[in-house]
């Protein structure tokens, strides 16, 4: 072998392994950021998962209106929604959520509809369980719910009952507090599959003696239907559920990354609609499975008139 093939052989060997040392180190590359990309996949989804989806807030707002009696100036309303009991929340997570609404010492309690996630069967043991704990809750004036859209409701009004809960089926109910000067409290089912009777929970305003300057609160499960109520009835203050605030939002612009149907216009937790305050809770489970920048809320409203 001459000299010159010699060092075309070394050249070519030198070559080898340089070109071997970069596909190593590719690999090396590859392998590292597949492995930070799992690891923060699977933080992600365990936060979203199993810590975002069940580290429970409560929100607190005041509500101030001159149309509130006195009686009921300072009284305390919490509302829940959205348990969607069967995905993320368990019997240990609903006692919590009990002993959070209980320690709060609400005068009256409202659930604005969607208890058991529709494609989740109970069973008999877990809804002696779940009814258990429900019925724990306490509200000396009175715990009263709706139905929203996954709500079956010959199985809901049986466990409402259980729980001492008033199920308002388009209907309403007027609320005392030591004198004679009641607020009016409206519940309507779900309006995407009931929205011919949305007449039916204003009838106290086709009665005789209606007052026409009482203080009224809708309770309806889709804040979409928020309009239709507001341009062809009076209320004060609207509880709404369904929208869970958008489950995932994007930071800092606080928008959510979908919508569902019957919370395309309004999925935030609060607007002013005319005269009307319209709150939207985040719910306490999501059907998704899934929560980021986007915790499961209570929320306390505490009246005012002052």
């Amino acid at each position: 072998m001459t000299r010159q093939e010699k060092n075309k052989e070394q050249i070519n060997e030198i070559e080898r392994e340089e070109k071997n040392k970069k596909i190593k180190s590719i690999i090396k590359v590859f392998l590292k950021t597949t492995l930070i990309l799992v690891i923060l996949g699977f933080l992600f989804f365990s936060y979203t998962t199993y810590i975002s989806t069940v580290k429970v807030q409560v929100r607190e707002y005041r509500i101030t209106n001159n149309k509130i009696p006195d009686s009921f100036n300072g009284l305390k309303i919490i509302q829940f929604s959205d348990l969607h009991y069967g995905t993320t929340l368990s019997i240990d997570d609903i006692k919590n959520i009990v002993k959070m609404i209980n320690d709060r010492e609400p005068d009256i309690v409202v659930f604005t509809g969607d208890l058991i996630y529709k494609d989740y069967k109970t069973t008999t043991k877990e809804e002696e369980k779940l009814t258990k704990e429900l019925k724990k809750i306490k509200a000396p004036i009175g715990k009263y719910s709706i139905l929203g859209d996954e709500d079956n409701e010959e199985e809901l009004t049986t466990i409402y009952n259980q729980i001492d809960f008033i199920t308002l089926k388009n209907e309403y109910d007027l609320i005392y507090n030591n004198d004679n000067n009641p607020i009016l409290l409206i519940g309507l089912s779900s309006l995407i599959k009931n929205k011919q009777d949305i007449e039916k929970g204003y009838e106290y305003f086709k009665s005789e003696s209606y007052n026409s300057n009482i203080y009224t609160i809708t309770l309806v499960h889709e804040p979409d239907s928020s309009d239709d109520i507001i341009n062809s009835h009076n209320t004060d203050l609207l509880l709404s559920g369904h929208s869970h605030n958008g489950n995932i939002k994007i930071p800092i612009i606080n928008k959510p990354i979908s919508k569902v149907n019957g919370a395309k216009k309004y999925n935030n937790d609060y607007y002013k609609i005319n005269d009307t305050d319209l709150y939207i809770s985040s719910g306490l489970g999501t059907p998704t499975g899934l929560r980021l920048f986007c915790r499961p809320t209570i929320s306390l409203y505490r009246l005012s008139n002052k």
